[in-house]
């Protein structure tokens, strides 16, 4: 299979980027725009790559892309829509860039959107089989892979990448991020279930098959604890936090040593991964299928 070669629109991204802030940016920027929009949305091209090792980065030239949108884009009033399917009866009070609308999907899709508020932002993969809960929301740059179910009330930021047959569950937050360019995504491997009232923040990779138990938030600055392998996983330097594959990460805490601490009974809120998924973790989610 020939890949298929994007040189051309990533060299008009980068020379239009380029622009300095104070001068316009041209008619040229209309389609590139639009072009790399377009891309997204078909899963051609997207905001973070994987390598033969399953190290993750972002891909620049896409961000730079996005980040035009915003530059190019005019606020405009904006038509209330269902999940972006269609509009209601009535204009609402939105206001955003008129590069960046919401998407407006077909049955041709394959994308159950229940209605309740959802929206997705234009510039997002949705790919088919994948179920939106009333309300969730989608933001432009993110990638999100079939079989996958967004729950109500959930986030999927600004070029976060989700896999296939993952639950994101009610409340949870994937964090996004824009700038700085070389920022990597929140990234969620296939099979992950994302538990309810969840944070993914900063760049944090939860590997494929992990569970993260209601209320777990990761960022970069969190260390998690591991009692099966007797290990603390931490991000450094040039790399991000990282959840192992099945990895079972629950809430938990750990004390505060001092003495004053120590009289006060206090502790520090710590994710501790207690086990990895077996056939048991399995049939506690195999409701999953039925949901769909």
């Amino acid at each position: 299979m020939i890949e298929p070669d994007f040189s051309e629109l990533t060299a008009r991204v980068d020379a239009l980027y380029e622009t300095p802030s104070r001068e316009p940016l041209g008619p040229d920027v209309v389609g590139v725009v639009e072009d790399l929009i377009k891309r997204l949305e078909a899963g051609q091209v997207r905001a973070a790559a994987q390598t033969g090792d399953g190290t993750w980065s972002a891909v620049p030239w896409v961000k730079r892309g996005i980040l035009l949108a915003f530059r190019s884009g005019a606020i405009t009033p904006t038509v209330g829509t269902e999940g972006g399917v269609a509009p209601t009866e009535s204009p609402a009070s939105f206001f955003d860039k008129d590069t960046l609308p919401l998407r407006r999907f077909s049955l041709e899709d394959g994308v159950r959107i229940v209605p309740g508020g959802s929206a997705v932002r234009r510039g997002a993969y949705v790919a088919p089989g994948v179920v939106c809960m009333p309300p969730m929301y989608i933001n432009v740059g993110a990638y999100v892979g079939s079989g996958t179910m967004i729950d109500s009330h959930a986030l999927v930021g600004s070029c976060a990448q989700v896999g296939e047959r993952v639950h994101v569950s009610a409340a949870a937050q994937l964090g996004g991020v824009l700038e700085p360019i070389n920022a990597a995504p929140v990234v969620i491997e296939d099979d992950a279930i994302i538990g309810g009232n969840v944070g993914v923040y900063e760049g944090t990779i939860v590997r494929r098959g992990a569970v993260l138990g209601a209320g777990v938030v990761l960022t970069r600055g969190t260390p998690v604890f591991d009692l099966v392998r007797e290990t603390v996983h931490r991000s450094r330097r040039d790399t991000p936090l990282e959840i192992p594959e099945d990895a079972v990460v629950v809430a938990g805490g750990r004390s505060v040593n001092s003495d004053w601490a120590t009289e006060q009974g206090l502790s520090l809120y710590t994710p501790v991964i207690v086990k990895y998924r077996d056939e048991k973790t399995d049939l506690a989610t195999a409701l999953e299928g039925w949901l769909r």
